[in-house]
């Protein structure tokens, strides 16, 4: 099976890596030419397009910044999909449009997967990420291999779609674990707390989570670069605000959170790094939520090996 990939970006191009590392007969393809130039010097073949990819490729998988950008490549892609081609759409994005140009590649003979990742860019590097899959269970045998060797657990949820509902609910959720952390760090600094005991009583504790065994770390070294930046937080927060307004559930905490990321956008930059968030207390309060002994860059130590399917308990 040849594999496309198209997205060579901060998520996409550690998956690609994953691929590639693992033997899979690999073509890329991204508008920046250093990126692609990058794999073919390890072994991968350069594509010219994305309609090139579909056209020599049995799979392509895109992983792009933005529903737009998303939304051309298919574009590019469609007349060139036909029976035995399939698209798998590993971005973070809405689901409808997700649905949509899934119906699009189905209507031509092709199959269509939905496959958001989960876990951090420094999982995504080592093939350990979670990846959500929605499809029928025939493309899901079909592209399961695939999914193995990018990352560790492998969820098949069901239709088109369900994986970027789920997934846009779980960034929400990081997002909201990221600012209250932030919160809760500045409130011990100020109320004279060790940081270094800080970090490790959350960590011991029912308060703790994934994101503050890697996000809060980077703060307190005070590097605040998690390779994730406050657009795509914007992006994905919104989505799951979009979700919530489309099914009529009011919502308290989302349009905050949209408030104090825009703010920090304004601040920091509209593609700064989340995790410089933590400045906008230290502004406020004159306080360094730092701490010594942490590291400058998330590193996963487990062990690289073959993914599986997660059962769902029924």
């Amino acid at each position: 099976m040849k594999v496309g990939f198209i997205g060579l970006g901060n998520v996409g191009g550690k998956l690609a890596g994953s691929l590639l590392r693992n033997g899979v007969d690999l073509a890329v393809f991204d508008l920046n030419a250093d990126f692609v130039a990058g794999f073919v010097a390890k072994g991968a073949q350069g594509g010219t397009s994305a309609a090139d990819l579909m056209q020599t490729c049995d799979v392509v998988i895109t992983c792009l910044p933005s529903p737009a950008a998303c939304a051309a490549v298919v574009a590019e892609m469609l007349p060139h999909v036909g029976p035995g081609k399939i698209w798998m759409e590993m971005s973070t994005t809405d689901a409808e449009q997700i649905k949509a140009h899934a119906e699009a590649i189905i209507a031509r003979g092709g199959e269509a997967v939905d496959c958001p990742v989960s876990g951090g860019c420094h999982r995504a590097d080592t093939g350990n990420i979670s990846i959500y899959a929605g499809c029928t269970r025939p493309t899901f045998e079909k592209v399961l291999p695939v999914l193995t060797h990018m990352g560790r657990r492998i969820l098949h949820v069901g239709d088109i779609g369900v994986s970027s509902t789920l997934k846009v609910m779980t960034n929400y959720l990081a997002t909201i674990n990221l600012l209250s952390l932030c919160e809760a760090l500045t409130v011990m600094k100020a109320a004279g707390m060790d940081l270094g005991v800080t970090y490790e009583a959350i960590a011991a504790s029912s308060g703790n989570s994934f994101v503050h065994e890697t996000e809060s770390q980077l703060i307190l070294s005070g590097s605040r670069d998690v390779n994730f930046t406050l657009d795509l937080v914007q992006k994905d927060v919104g989505l799951f605000q979009k979700l919530a307004d489309d099914f009529n559930v009011p919502l308290e905490l989302s349009p905050l959170m949209i408030q104090m990321l825009t703010d920090g956008q304004q601040r920091y930059g509209e593609r700064a790094q989340s995790d410089r968030m933590i400045e906008r207390l230290e502004e406020a309060t004159g306080l360094s939520i730092t701490a010594p002994g942490f590291p400058t860059e998330l590193v996963d130590d487990e062990p690289e090996e073959r993914g599986y399917e997660v059962p769902v308990r029924r």
